[in-house]
């Protein structure tokens, strides 16, 4: 029986829900992002101003409040808790394997776009972001919806190219009120390396259009600014921009990293297509002249991803993420010229896969052990902070089964090496993507909450058990929003009680709890004698002041 398009838009639908959708509350928020976007949603509800961004009931510039609005509206919905937060990102999971789909199967036929989508859901890293509460997942499908529709809009005999630009604009304008005016400069780079490597190209981009283009960008992207400024709020915008230009040239604290860190990240974290990567460089003979299109344009935006946030002082996994739009179809476009014997699998090839499958599932299967020899790794002395041995010292319970996530991981690159013997290409491909697909989602739901438990589980079940109690909460010397979310804190009446000097030496009205991390426990009891130590647990010392 022949399935129609819109049959299989309906099951990629419910596949994508019963991937993204189960168990997405079952683990705490993780400090810093996903607690970040929480809870400046959480405070617009307390405070019911919809168009400042705030945390800890402070103006916070660092983001436009797109994002912050769809975790507002799923909060309304679901209340405020770890569901809500992420699930904005599930939905956004569902429109983008949507998105893939449709433009592959437009772009050659439904087999590609069905494998587009399982080569982004079988790579590591993607499917997890859907699982998440952080802000880019709705950032980069904006930016690929408009980098598509230019694409598009730059066919050769290209159709309807006014509906195209405008809604390239929209949807950079969207990117912008998500999460900045990166969105812009991304779109640029990719726009002005197209010219350059197409030869004439520049004769393609009416003046008209291009004007037409702006206009809707600005009145989209700016729309929030200008409300601001509007509101008698300018120096939100400017502390906005300076931050902007604070995160590309200086390194922020914590995340400075060598020039190639975001290509290990791809190599490990998008395999297998990472893989594939490296022969999507060949020609086709048989790909039409909008198909070679597509292509090069996936190739510049790749390498501007790439490279941009390779340049940048301030590196974080998650800024490298929309490349795994490009990285995918390209991924899946060496999957299609293999199977039908236009590119040619060498042996080496299969060694690559193999190598680099064979260190991912080793690293999934060995996880649980370190619980087992965690008292000899530490007494080796390989790891300097002292921090870390305490988290890794928690009392955390294993299962006994997450060893199976990295077992079925290699057991698809074992197969494939099997298919690729007796030449079924296809069927080997789709056996390693499934096996990844699936060794993620059971990763998200046996390993990542263990990692929670060690990092940050102690700190947060102290937050919350100071949940409805009349005190104060805050760290000392380390950054957190985890406090203001999971202890439910409203908004203060005593200003004072924003100012870190006051609540250790003022005269406070009631009581005021502090945690901060071991390695600092000597010097903050010198400095603060009037504080009580209540705890340590877990690398985190907990400290109370009475009134």
């Amino acid at each position: 029986m022949k399935i129609s398009v819109l049959q299989w838009n309906i099951l990629i639908v419910l596949a994508s829900m019963l991937l993204f959708l189960p168990f997405l509350g079952s683990v705490h928020l993780f400090d810093w992002d996903e607690i970040n976007f929480a809870e400046a949603a959480r405070e617009m509800i307390l405070t019911g101003d919809y168009s400042r961004v705030q945390i800890n009931f402070q103006p916070f510039w660092e983001k436009p409040p797109l994002f912050l609005w769809m975790q507002v509206l799923s909060m309304k919905i679901f209340g405020v808790n770890e569901f809500a937060a992420r699930f904005p990102n599930a939905m956004c999971g569902v429109v983008t394997l949507l998105v893939l789909f449709n433009a592959g199967r437009k772009l050659y036929h439904i087999n590609f776009g069905l494998t587009w989508v399982l080569a982004y859901t079988g790579a590591l890293l993607p499917q997890f972001y859907f699982r998440s509460g952080i802000i880019d997942p709705w950032f980069n499908l904006f930016i690929f919806l408009g980098i598509y529709h230019a694409v598009i809009y730059t066919f050769p005999a290209a159709e309807n190219r006014i509906k195209n630009i405008v809604l390239a604009a929209v949807f950079i304008g969207l990117a912008i009120l998500t999460k900045g005016p990166v969105a812009l400069l991304i779109f640029g780079l990719c726009v002005v390396f197209y010219l350059l490597a197409k030869e004439g190209s520049w004769r393609i981009v009416s003046f008209k259009h291009f004007i037409l283009f702006l206009l809707i960008v600005s009145l989209t992207g700016s729309s929030w600014f200008i409300i601001e400024i509007v509101r008698g709020r300018a120096e939100v915008v400017h502390e906005f921009v300076d931050y902007q230009i604070r995160l590309f040239s200086q390194g922020e604290a914590g995340h400075g990293q060598p020039f190639y860190y975001h290509f290990i990240i791809l190599l490990f974290g998008c395999f297998p297509v990472s893989i594939l990567f490296f022969l999507s460089f060949k020609r086709s003979d048989t790909d039409s002249d909008k198909q070679r299109h597509f292509k090069i344009w996936m190739q510049i935006m790749f390498w501007v991803v790439l490279g941009l946030f390779s340049m940048v002082k301030t590196k974080i996994v998650h800024y490298s993420s929309l490349t795994y739009f490009p990285l995918t179809f390209l991924g899946a476009w060496v999957i299609l010229k293999v199977s039908v014997d236009e590119i040619i699998w060498r042996k080496r090839n299969s060694f690559a896969l193999f190598t680099t499958g064979g260190l991912v599932a080793l690293v999934l299967t060995s996880l649980q052990f370190v619980e087992n020899y965690k008292e000899q790794i530490i007494a080796l002395k390989i790891i300097k902070d002292d921090f870390a041995v305490a988290n890794i010292m928690s009392d955390v319970r294993w299962s006994g089964y997450e060893f199976f996530t990295g077992i079925l991981l290699l057991s698809g690159v074992i197969a494939f090496v099997f298919c690729v013997r007796l030449r079924l290409f296809e069927k080997g491909f789709y056996l390693l993507l499934f096996s990844t697909m699936f060794a993620t989602w059971f990763a998200s739901l046996l390993i990542v909450p263990k990692a929670e438990q060690y990092t940050q589980r102690a700190a947060i079940e102290f937050y919350e058990s100071l949940k409805g109690k009349d005190c104060y909460v805050e760290t000392i010397d380390f950054k957190s929003y985890a406090y203001l979310f999971y202890s439910d804190k409203q908004k203060p009446l005593n200003l004072e009680s924003l100012k870190m000097k006051w609540l250790l030496k003022g005269e406070i009205d009631k009581p005021a709890y502090f945690v901060s991390k071991i390695v600092k426990e000597e010097q903050i009891l010198h400095y603060n004698p009037q504080l009580k130590v209540l705890y340590r647990k877990n690398g985190f010392v907990f400290y109370q002041r009475e009134n």
